[in-house]
């Protein structure tokens, strides 16, 4: 699963990454298998900004679930940089740690200039991720080349994630893919078949490996599970409309403001693409997904405003699809 640290109406920052912490350990309890944070910078309804550092107090408070990143932005960071932390976290959690990586940039120019990078830094994507993955090289020292330790010589799985022509970098690179496109179904089944057919075996993945994403939010009753839905699709719809990403709402907040046209629209349309119902209902449409997609695995997200039915969202999904509960 995946967590992004999002703020609630009310809360401070510090808490929304407690929380994450906090959920990690619970969801590590139900038999998740692996546990992601991202990478946002100046949003105001996200927490989550440094994903490595993040990442580290997730794994120091679990012991079992791997930990890792969904994902970290290469092109905001140098390579070098990127590789000493997951080095560091690697050898401090061994046989733990995933290492995501994404191709986004800052939305903002003002972001943008904070971090030293422009809106053209996603099309170094593939030579950044090639040096990157060089850092781990167990034969970097024999060449006598520039060190990034403790990563040398470790095995981090690495991961990308499909953001523009991040599938068929994966594919060149020979690396596990994460694609979300559930509101657009048919397109990311195209893409991964592309992916799939390009992929070139590496030290990393002798085969494709895929990852796909979304939002997927289970309860006792559909109406339950789509109220899961609507403080994140209120939130999104009024960074459309406001140009701001606020904090979660309390749904009953939300279903009492009387939204503008645009507003409306662009709140039902946030509402749409996502797998939301009863645990039959749920379990049903990831086998339907399945089919279409030969998916390796499913990493699934929901941000809701009230914490109880998000855990209760988690913990249905997992004995719905059977998850073993670890001793």
């Amino acid at each position: 699963m995946l967590d992004r640290s999002r703020i609630r109406q009310g809360q401070q920052p510090a808490q929304a990454l407690r929380d994450t912490v906090l959920l990690a350990q619970q969801v590590e309890r139900l038999g998740y298998h692996r546990f992601w944070v991202a990478e946002h910078h100046g949003v105001p309804g996200v927490a989550g900004s440094a994903p490595t550092v993040l990442a580290a107090a997730v794994a120091a408070a679990t012991t079992r679930i791997r930990v890792g990143t969904g994902g970290v932005m290469l092109p905001n960071h140098q390579p070098m940089v990127v590789a000493e932390q997951f080095g560091v976290l690697a050898s401090l959690f061994p046989g733990r740690i995933d290492m995501g990586l994404g191709r986004s940039v800052a939305f903002t120019d003002g972001i943008r200039r904070a971090l030293g990078r422009d809106k053209d830094a996603a099309d170094h994507f593939a030579e950044q991720l090639a040096e990157l993955l060089g850092y781990f090289d167990p034969e970097r020292g024999a060449r006598g080349d520039v060190h990034a330790r403790p990563a040398e010589g470790l095995r981090v799985p690495a991961f990308v994630l499909a953001t523009g022509a991040g599938a068929g970098i994966a594919a060149e690179a020979g690396l596990p893919l994460v694609i979300g496109g559930l509101r657009g179904a048919e397109a990311m089944v195209g893409a991964i078949e592309r992916y799939r057919a390009g992929f070139r075996p590496s030290a990393q993945a002798e085969a494709p490996y895929v990852v796909v994403s979304g939002n997927v939010a289970v309860a006792e009753t559909a109406g339950a599970a789509r109220d899961l839905l609507v403080s994140e699709a209120w939130s999104g719809a009024y960074a459309r409309t406001h140009g701001e990403f606020p904090p979660l709402a309390p749904v009953s907040q939300v279903l009492a403001r009387e939204m503008s046209p645009r507003e409306r629209a662009a709140y039902q349309q946030a509402l749409r693409g996502h797998i939301a119902g009863t645990p039959d209902q749920v379990v049903a449409e990831l086998g339907a997904l399945l089919a279409r997609t030969g998916a390796d695995e499913f990493l699934v997200t929901t941000h809701a405003y009230d914490q109880a039915a998000l855990l209760d969202s988690y913990r249905l999904l997992a004995q719905a699809a059977g998850l073993p509960v670890p001793i």
